[in-house]
């Protein structure tokens, strides 16, 4: 198989998992940590020891995020050079980078400093973080649904 065709198809599985990881990230591990009384039949967790436990999930997250941030950028660099790029290529991969590096440099870590302050530190301002840190992921989610559907249409159209 030629190189740029085991190149562009890695790009977009690369694109694809993230998209599965902030899914499965948002609709089913904070949905199942955020209610651990109803699996474990007792609630043994308050929503701030449940919250600590996501944010060592989404801390984790942060590496590949940074990775996929750098992925991102290199790829569409070099279709840039080869002028295989357009406008929705260019927005949804900057609005990827954009949302990966906020949500990796800006909301886990400040959520991450609120934790470690104690429960007494989860005030309004708190909330307000944790609330623009879910827009940003549905965001993402978005921008990368996008990238991934055009660049797939534009290997199949651009071949």
């Amino acid at each position: 198989m030629h190189r740029k065709v085991i190149f562009d198809i890695t790009y977009l599985l690369l694109i694809a998992m993230t998209a599965g990881a902030v899914f499965v990230l948002g609709a089913f591990v904070a949905a199942v940590v955020f209610h651990s009384e109803v699996y474990l039949s007792v609630p043994l967790l308050s929503r701030y020891e449940e919250g600590k436990i996501m944010g060592e999930i989404f801390r984790r997250f942060t590496y590949w995020a940074y990775f996929m941030s750098v992925v991102i950028a290199v790829y569409e660099v070099a279709r840039y050079k080869v002028m295989q790029i357009d406008k929705i290529a260019i927005l949804s991969a900057l609005g990827s980078i954009g949302t990966l590096l906020l949500f990796s440099a800006v909301y886990t870590p400040k959520i991450l400093e609120y934790q470690t302050r104690g429960e007494l530190a989860i005030d309004d301002s708190f909330e307000a973080l944790h609330k623009a840190s879910e827009i940003d992921f549905k965001i993402l989610l978005v921008m990368l649904l996008i990238l991934f559907g055009r660049r797939a249409y534009l290997m199949a159209v651009k071949k």
